[in-house]
């Protein structure tokens, strides 16, 4: 099974270059030497377990940089992306450090071998083999440069891909894309993503459900929209509040919808799956704490129009729980809402922006913003003159005096620019959490049905 990656070397191809021929890390110079070491059975021992390969095409091994350097100079391409830097990995146990080495080498020639040079090195550093290779930017044959988007990415994986079946090796049929940084660091950490919330009501949906019907039905009341219809490809999931839909498969294993049906089947006798849910505990705590919904005046009409935005952010902060205060309160049912939480800080400081400076229309933040730049402006020209006497000063009573000047012009500067980037992120997230809100109260408003309802049939 092998995985690719490719990226730009911009700061040192000398770096780069000896990383990968490192001599701890590298033994063997040529292929001819890797399938003579392969062959000779004496040389396996237990000394020789980190022993590493390393091959170039069209440069010479003890001097790669140097042949590399000659042609960026003969071309006068010495600037931009130095080389680039791929490197192919294969799972623990499944290659010997010879065949590493060999589909490397193969890599190499079919993708680069015609044009470029690189350098190719066996690793096993971080416990299982994986190929370096350096390629240099500028081909030696026409001097022109590599051009690495993402047809080139694709190429890279489909002729390692193609060079594993050919060995017999797994290969992933279903590759799947790297999880971005700020979800992946938010998920170990603990924090609601999209992602998790789209598991946590799969989880509670199959619990809570006897047949696919009944299990689309509740994703539904908890603010997810299910398509898995025999025209689609790929089963997917999205928030009821937005148009991008997530494919199943990316949840993880247990959210494909075979596994699905399967968890729904056992669900009697499936243990681990039956855990109190947080859409279960905080719908309870609505009711007990929050029987009806307030009914403000032309609440809906408000939504619409977007009249006074100092009353459309507190009532957003009423849906998020962070008022009235209490000591636990009830979170949001909308997915977007539930994400929301995480924003409070920024969400809290744009409703007192508001209220500070009595802004209710969006013409009025509009010109809010034309204020604050101006006085952005003339700060910075004083700040700036503050500088130029600073560097004419000698005087240090005086060069004291203007540092205390020129820190408090530069908290100036950090609040307004603060005020501004608020009031700009207000005018452009007021139409998206309108979005938001409407789709909360609908979740709510069929809850408080719900329970109208069993209410009658007790009476009855």
């Amino acid at each position: 099974m092998g995985i690719t990656k490719i990226w730009a070397i911009k700061d040192s191809l000398s770096r780069v270059v000896g990383y990968a021929e490192n001599s701890e890390k590298t033994q063997l110079s040529d292929i001819y030497q890797v399938l003579h070491y392969a062959d000779n059975s004496e040389k396996i021992t237990s000394g020789l377990e980190k022993t590493m390969y390393v091959t170039t095409l069209h440069c010479r091994r003890e001097h790669a940089y140097e042949d590399m350097q000659y042609v960026k100079r003969y071309y006068n391409k010495l600037s931009g992306n130095l080389a680039y830097h791929c490197v192919q990995s294969f799972k623990t146990g499944e290659v010997s450090p010879e065949l590493c080495h060999q589909l490397g080498v193969e890599l190499a020639r079919r993708m680069w071998g015609d044009r470029f040079q690189v350098l190719i090195a066996t690793h096993f550093n971080t416990g299982t083999y994986h190929n370096h290779l350096v390629i240099n930017s500028v081909s030696y044959k026409d001097g022109r440069k590599f051009n690495c988007d993402k047809r080139a990415f694709f190429r890279i994986r489909d002729i390692s891909d193609e060079l594993c079946r050919e060995h017999n090796l797994i290969v992933i049929d279903k590759p799947k894309g790297r999880t971005t940084r700020s979800i992946y660091f938010a998920e170990k950490m603990g924090a609601d993503t999209r992602f998790q919330l789209m598991r946590k009501a799969i989880d509670y949906a199959i619990c809570m459900s006897n047949d696919m019907e009944r299990f689309g039905k509740i994703l539904l009341e908890l603010g997810f929209v299910l398509r898995y219809n025999e025209q689609l490809k790929y089963p997917t999931i999205r928030s009821i509040d937005s148009k991008k839909a997530v494919r199943l498969w990316r949840l993880g294993k247990d959210y494909e919808i075979e596994r699905i049906r399967q968890r729904i089947r056992e669900r009697p006798i499936a243990v681990k799956y039956q855990c109190q849910f947080w859409y279960k505990e905080d719908r309870q705590k609505w009711r007990t704490k929050y029987p009806l919904l307030p009914q403000h005046q032309g609440i809906t009409q408000l939504i619409l129009t977007q009249n006074n935005l100092y009353r459309l952010y507190l009532y957003y902060c009423y849906l998020l729980g962070v008022i009235p205060k209490c000591r636990k309160p009830c979170k949001p049912f909308s997915p977007a809402l539930r994400l929301e939480l995480q924003r409070l800080d920024v969400i809290t400081a744009q409703t007192r922006l508001l209220c500070r400076e009595g802004l209710e229309t969006a013409e009025q933040v509009t010109q809010f913003i034309a204020r604050t730049q101006k006085q952005i402006q003339t700060v910075e020209k004083q700040r700036s003159g503050i500088y130029n006497r600073l560097r004419r000063c000698d005087d240090p009573q005086e060069r004291k005096l203007l540092k205390n000047q020129r820190d408090g012009c530069t908290q100036r500067l950090s609040q307004l620019r603060k005020d501004k980037k608020n009031a700009q992120a207000i005018l452009d997230k007021t139409p998206e959490r309108c979005q938001y809100m409407k789709c909360e109260l609908a979740l709510r408003q069929g809850v408080e049905s719900k329970e109208k309802t069993k209410q009658r049939q007790i009476q009855r």
